[in-house]
């Protein structure tokens, strides 16, 4: 369906893509992975529309026809007053209502032979379409998406997780030869996240979809493309098996780069005796072994293996030094605080937040989560209150909050405070960002680097208390790892709003959960139980801290060069990552 050989692609700033080669057959579910700022985005973008794109290579499109598109960024119109039922029926009566006028001309029409053949190519969509039996195919498509309940709700009432499903509904309605879809898991809570899984699991047309999302990963998709450093490696497989052998390949890789280093010991101690014994005896014969040994030797280094083995790019993100506090100081006090827009959201919610707590707070789209921390943020509701001691630190997902978008990144740090370019430069390698890069504009960025610039700021001087709206959304699997270790890290305390299980089970101490319009406190324990319940196969957390542990244990076996272990546990592992993938 679709196949690409040597293709390269870049802006004036940045090479993308270097002579990459990739095939896309009919009714795969291809994910589509890598760092920040790799491209991922931009290559959908050009498999969609190639005739947009100045690009070296071949890309060819076989019996594609119609390609479907979700954006990551789903805008609506509030104002508009339709409801979901007829919003995702409208595309099957604007072609039922064309047909109906087709044949109102034939009744006067001379020459019917234009007509006809245009009514047979809309009998021949509305085939492809299966218009027949739409709504059926409507009904089918909520009740998967667990969104039956909604279908006489005018559309501006949705959240923004159920409006970006019903998106990806109408899409998949249309039926197109490629559905492509980027990010469509961003924002999305733990029920409408269910509900994407179950519509990609059930589709059967074929999927490029670009996404960080583990849970995804690990639950959909036959296949992977791994864009890195320029580079598109291909895996026909699941998500755990590719890592698996990503792993494997490490271990390889790390045994053949030691057995690689022992031989030029070898032949380095072997020429060193030659050339002592030369200096003592003239030997014509010796000084031909010392020459072919010498030139042998520099062969060997030339191709040495060396580690890092395979290359990621994955950030070093640190958060700020906290600002000097009692370690149990109450630094936020929240009492009785409600909200409400056209209905009431939240009532009576009271909460302190001390010194080094970390706190999520979960729960639907819509129920008020974003509003509450904004409204924290600002510190003007006499409800909510600071002590004296905390020094607030934000992040937010709307980027223009904290980023100027006209900005260079250069100009952004400088702003910040940072006074050099050099300084700029040294500070922003640890996000992955690269000197001849910090000339673009901040608009030109994708919303996984504006994150990591966003988190570099925050890093900048001292703060105590860390309001966090969404930090791991556009975040790349690797970013979201690193930012999760620099949570855990951070010795102040963090007050989070967040929909990725993962994030929140591995940084948090406890859950503020949204619940009859209130926050229930919870344990991370408690809410690790209950989200395995509901949103999990059976087991899944068994097994998912066990290859946890396993990974993190060959990990440290390759810092210290003990292969032969790091073998062993491969081998542990591997009945586990196959235990994953059947369950997925």
């Amino acid at each position: 369906m679709i196949k690409a050989e040597n293709l390269s692609y870049g802006f004036p700033q940045k090479d993308l893509y270097e002579k990459i080669s990739f095939t896309l057959e009919e009714g795969r579910h291809c994910a589509l992975i890598g760092s920040n700022g790799t491209g991922k985005t931009t290559l959908a973008e050009l498999i969609r529309s190639p005739e947009d794109f100045l690009f070296d290579g071949t890309l060819i499109r076989e019996d594609v026809g119609r390609i479907g598109y979700v954006t990551q960024f789903a805008s609506r119109d509030k104002s508009q007053s339709i409801t979901v039922w007829d919003y995702l029926l409208s595309d099957f009566q604007a072609l039922r209502q064309e047909m109906d006028t087709v044949c109102a001309q034939m009744e006067t029409a001379e020459d019917l032979d234009a007509l006809l053949e245009r009514y047979q190519q809309l009998l021949d969509e509305q085939d492809a379409i299966d218009g027949d039996n739409c709504e059926l195919n409507i009904r089918l498509q909520l009740q998967l998406a667990e969104l039956e309940d909604k279908a006489d709700l005018e559309l501006s009432l949705l959240s923004g997780g159920e409006y970006k499903l019903i998106q990806v509904i109408r899409q998949m309605l249309r039926r197109p030869g490629l559905l492509i879809m980027d990010e469509p898991d961003v924002f999305l809570d733990f029920e409408n996240l269910n509900g994407l899984r179950d519509l990609i699991n059930h589709y059967k047309g074929t999927l490029l979809v670009v996404t960080h999302s583990r849970f995804l990963l690990s639950h959909c998709f036959d296949q992977i493309w791994h864009l890195e450093n320029g580079d598109l490696q291909e895996f026909d497989g699941s998500f755990h098996e590719y890592t698996f052998t990503l792993l494997q390949r490490k271990v390889e890789l790390q045994e053949a780069a030691a057995a690689s280093a022992a031989e030029i010991q070898r032949v380095e101690a072997l020429v060193e005796r030659l050339r002592a014994e030369a200096t003592e005896v003239i030997d014509p014969l010796k000084g031909r072994v010392l020459k072919g040994k010498a030139t042998y030797l520099e062969r060997q280094k030339a191709r040495q293996i060396k580690p890092p083995f395979v290359e990621i790019q994955t950030p070093a993100i640190r958060l700020p030094q906290p600002a000097p506090v009692e370690e149990d100081a109450v630094l936020l006090q929240v009492d009785d605080y409600n909200l409400a827009f056209e209905k009431p959201l939240l009532d009576h919610v009271s909460f302190t937040i001390r010194a080094r707590q970390k706190v999520a707070i979960v729960g639907p789209n819509g129920t008020g989560k974003t509003s509450l921390l904004r409204e924290i943020h600002k510190g003007s509701h006499p409800a909510i209150r600071y002590s004296e001691e905390a020094v607030v630190g934000f992040f937010s997902q709307l980027h223009e909050e904290s980023l100027c978008e006209a900005h260079t990144i250069l100009k952004e740090f400088f702003e910040a405070g940072l006074e050099t370019r050099h300084a700029v430069e040294e500070y922003l390698a640890r996000y992955c960002f690269a000197p001849e890069g910090l000339g673009r504009n901040i608009f030109q960025l994708s919303g996984g680097e504006k994150n990591l610039l966003q988190l570099a700021k925050l890093a900048l001087g001292e703060k105590n208390l860390l309001l966090l709206d969404e930090p791991s959304s556009h975040l790349d699997t690797f970013a979201q790892q690193a930012l999760e270790e620099a949570i855990s890290a951070y010795k102040g305390a963090v007050l989070m709003v967040s929909h990725d299980f993962y994030t929140i089970a591995n940084c948090m101490d406890s859950v503020l959960f949204v619940e009859d319009g209130t926050l229930r406190p919870m344990s991370i324990r408690a809410f690790r139980k209950m989200i395995y319940k509901h949103h999990f196969s059976k087991d899944d957390l068994e097994l998912e801290t066990r290859k946890k542990e396993l990974e993190t244990r060959i990990a440290r076996c390759l810092e210290k060069g003990s292969t032969e272990d790091a073998k062993l546990l491969l081998e542990e592992l591997e009945p586990i990552v196959a235990a994953m993938n059947e369950k997925g």
